[in-house]
């Protein structure tokens, strides 16, 4: 029987560069596997994407348009679930309905709105006024949800798992620098993992090894604006409407993607002091920036200690 190889696909999804490595001992066996693990990460990004018409997110934010509920499955509940989570240990700063805020935020302009514009919005954000009738939702007029924030980490857990299912034992799953991991190289060793440097994409801010779980990142890098002499990050906290100004990057690993990014977005969108106490309170190994460009970490440097 032949020996596994290092099978590597490279590919464009959820708008970012992704890639899927596992080990298999036949290429044309891997390519089928690969197909399966390739239509589960379209079926999430069809299926939850804003920018998609059909999508159910889609479908949701018509209702505050149309006033009908739409019927909840229960994948959506457990997403929609672990948000108002994510809302209540943020203290309301994760929520998935503050996007009405890129009505008045254009990072592409780069235009500053001005307080009313802002607060005309601020109304249409809070999670507690979804209205939920049995398992259909309908959403107030106005509002909106995005699981934007969610849905990537989602898909990476979502993708090794299936990967796991279909007999594949060593891989690794990368979803935009969003890692999900398969299973340990065949060897039994970790996969190395590199984080870019928030300003020098040249370099690492971290190196770590990852043998289970997941790894996932947020930052203010690299959707921003200077206005004024003052920096705009596309973060924006859900309760003034403003942008926040924390921490530069998280990155935080956790048994799961899907916790491991909200972790990193709740603590992106905490000032700073708070953010570091947080994550220090959190338990999960983790490496930040500050707006300084200090980099500091309990848990692995900027350089090379490994943690699993």
């Amino acid at each position: 029987m032949a020996s596994p190889a290092m099978r590597r696909f490279p590919f464009q999804a959820m708008g970012s560069y992704c890639e899927i490595q596992f080990f298999d001992p036949s290429r044309i066996d891997a390519r089928k596997r690969l197909r399966v693990l390739m239509d589960e990460l379209a079926r999430l990004e069809t299926k939850y994407s804003r920018y998609r018409e059909k999508s159910l997110v889609s479908a949701i934010n018509d209702t505050a348009r149309t006033g009908t509920a739409v019927a909840i499955d229960e994948e959506t509940r457990a997403l929609l679930d672990h948000a108002l989570t994510c809302h209540e240990q943020s203290d309301g700063l994760f929520d998935i309905t503050s996007g009405v805020l890129r009505r008045v935020w254009d990072f592409n302009s780069a235009t500053v709105p001005g307080q009313e514009q802002i607060d005309e919005l601020l109304p249409l954000i809070g999670m507690g006024r979804l209205d939920w009738q049995g398992n259909r939702l309908c959403l107030p007029a106005g509002m909106e949800i995005d699981l934007g924030g969610i849905v990537k980490e989602y898909a990476a857990d979502s993708v090794a798992n299936l990967a796991r299912s279909i007999g594949i034992n060593s891989g690794l799953v990368n979803l935009g620098g969003d890692f999900a991991v398969i299973g340990p190289q065949p060897d039994g060793q970790a996969w190395p993992i590199g984080i870019v440097h928030p300003t020098n994409r040249e370099a690492l801010m971290a190196r770590l090894q990852l043998n289970a779980g997941g790894l996932a990142s947020s930052g203010d890098y690299e959707r921003f604006f200077e206005h004024e002499g003052k920096r705009y990050s596309h973060l924006l906290n859900a309760k003034t409407g403003w942008p926040c100004a924390g921490l530069r990057a998280v990155s935080v690993c956790a048994p799961q993607c899907t916790v491991a990014g909200s972790a990193a977005t709740i603590a992106m969108l905490k000032p700073v002091d708070e953010a570091i106490s947080w994550l220090g309170e959190l338990g999960l190994p983790h490496v930040y920036m500050d707006q300084n460009g200090l980099i500091g970490s309990p848990d692995f440097d900027s350089r090379d200690k490994a943690t699993a």
